[in-house]
C-alpha cells in the first residue's frame, strides 16, 4: 500500500516546491514525447516516491485524453492539482513547460541566424530511433499497469490501438465511448438495466473559429488565434496536433514552406519536455519572441483551463463506481492509442538496419538497467547518429 493512499488531501507527503523542481527536470530531461513523459510521471510520482495514488493518476491520464489539448502537459498539471489546487496547477504547468520552450526559441534564433539546422538530420537520425524505444518501453509499463488481465479493457485497448495505426490519428469521440462502454458493462444506471437507453452523440466543431481566419487581424493576433484554436479543438498526443498546425502555417497562411514545417517537428522531437513546444519554434519563425509567446500562450492555456475547471468534479465524484467504471475505460482506450502511436512513430524513424538497431538496444538497455537516465541514451544516439549518417549518406 502507498503511504500516499493513507494521508488526507490536505496534508500530502510532500511540498509543493518539491513538485515544481520534480517538473521542472522532467521539462528539462524528459525526451520521447507525451508516452515517456506519461510513463516517467508515473514510474517517479507514483511507484517510487508514492507522492500520488494510482487512483489520482489514472484520473489525470482519462481528463488529459477527454480534453483536447497535449496529454502530457495536461496530466502534468492535473497531478498539481491534486494537492495544491490552482496554485499547484498554474506553477507545475509553468514549470514543466517553460524548459522546453526556452530551449526551442534558442534552436529558433540559430535557425533564423545560421541558415537551417543543417546538423539536425544527423541527430534526429540517431535520436528518433532512440525515442521509439523509450516510448516502447514507456506503453509496455503503463499497459501492465492500466489494463492488467481485464478481458474488457484488453478489448478495447486492442481496437483504440488499431484505429490509431491505421488512421494514423486519435478519436476523440471513441475516448468516451469506451468509457461509456465500460460504464455500462460495470455499473449500468437503473434506467439502463429496465431497458431504456438513450442516444448518445459527440461531436467536434474545429471549424468553429474558421470565421475568424478572414478577417484581417494584426500577425500577433493572428497567430493567437490560430493557436488557441490549435490548443481547444485538437485532442490527442503531439502526433495529433502536426497535421492541424502544418493546414494553417504551410497551407493556409503561409507562414512557413514545407521544409521550414519538418525542421519544427524535428525540433520538438530532440528537445525534452511535450512535442506541441513545437509551437514555440514555429511562432519564432514566423514574428520572432513575441510570435513564440503567443504561440505557446495560446495553445496550452486552453488545456489549462480544459484541466482545472472540471478536476474538482473528478476528484469529487472520481471515486462512485460510475465514474471509477468510465475512467478505466478511458484509460484503457488511452493506452491503446499511446501504443498505436508507438508503431506510427517508428514508422517514421526507423528507416534503415542501423535505427532499428538502435531502437533494439534502446529497449533492451532500458529492460535491463531500471535506472539508466533516458537523457544519456537520447545523448548516446545523437552521438552515434552524428557519425553514422554521414558515412552512410555518402556510402550512397
Amino acid at each position: 500500500m502507498n503511504t500516499q493512499d493513507a494521508s488526507p488531501p490536505g496534508h500530502p507527503g510532500y511540498t509543493l516546491w518539491q513538485l515544481v523542481l520534480y517538473m521542472l527536470r522532467l521539462g528539462t530531461l524528459g525526451f520521447g514525447g507525451p508516452v515517456a513523459l506519461a510513463g516517467y510521471m508515473h514510474r517517479d510520482l507514483v511507484e517510487r516516491r508514492a507522492w500520488i495514488t494510482d487512483a489520482d493518476y489514472k484520473e489525470g491520464i482519462a481528463l488529459a485524453q477527454l480534453a483536447p489539448g497535449p496529454m502530457a502537459a495536461q496530466l502534468a498539471i492535473y497531478l498539481g492539482y491534486v494537492h495544491h489546487r490552482i496554485v499547484g496547477a498554474t506553477l507545475v504547468g509553468v514549470a514543466f513547460v517553460l524548459p522546453s520552450f526556452l530551449m526551442v526559441i534558442a534552436l529558433g534564433w540559430a535557425y533564423r541566424e545560421f541558415g537551417g539546422l543543417t546538423w539536425m538530420q544527423s541527430v534526429f537520425y540517431g535520436v528518433g530511433a532512440a525515442v521509439i524505444g523509450i516510448i516502447a518501453i514507456s506503453a509496455y509499463k503503463l499497459t501492465r499497469k492500466s489494463v492488467g488481465k481485464d478481458k474488457l479493457l484488453w478489448g478495447i485497448y486492442l481496437v483504440l490501438g488499431a484505429v490509431t495505426v491505421i488512421t494514423e490519428s486519435e478519436i476523440a469521440w471513441l475516448f468516451v465511448a469506451a468509457g461509456v462502454l465500460c460504464w455500462f458493462w460495470r455499473a449500468p444506471p437503473a434506467w439502463f438495466r429496465q431497458g431504456g437507453l438513450n442516444a448518445l452523440a459527440a461531436s467536434q466543431v474545429p471549424a468553429a473559429g474558421g470565421v475568424f481566419s478572414t478577417l484581417d487581424w494584426p500577425l500577433l493576433a493572428q497567430i493567437a488565434v490560430f493557436f488557441a484554436k490549435a490548443g481547444a479543438f485538437v485532442f490527442g498526443s503531439g502526433l495529433a496536433i502536426v497535421p492541424f498546425l502544418y493546414g494553417g502555417v504551410v497551407t493556409e497562411h503561409h507562414w512557413l514552406n514545407d521544409k521550414q514545417f519538418v525542421d519544427a517537428v524535428a525540433v520538438a522531437m530532440i528537445t525534452p519536455g511535450p512535442v506541441v513546444i513545437t509551437v514555440g519554434f514555429i511562432g519564432y519563425l514566423v514574428a520572432g519572441f513575441p510570435g513564440a509567446c503567443v504561440a505557446a500562450l495560446g495553445t496550452f492555456l486552453p488545456c489549462y483551463l480544459f484541466t482545472v475547471i472540471p478536476a474538482p468534479y473528478f476528484k469529487r465524484y472520481g471515486k462512485l463506481p460510475a465514474i471509477a467504471a468510465f475512467v478505466d475505460g478511458v484509460t484503457a482506450a488511452a493506452v491503446g492509442a499511446i501504443t498505436g502511436a508507438v508503431v506510427v512513430l517508428a514508422k517514421r524513424s526507423i528507416v534503415d538496419v542501423p535505427t532499428a538497431l538502435l531502437a533494439l538496444v534502446t529497449i533492451a538497455l532500458l529492460w535491463r538497467f531500471k535506472k539508466l537516465p533516458e537523457p544519456v541514451i537520447v545523448a548516446g544516439a545523437a552521438l552515434v547518429g552524428l557519425i553514422a549518417y554521414p558515412l552512410l549518406h555518402m556510402a550512397r
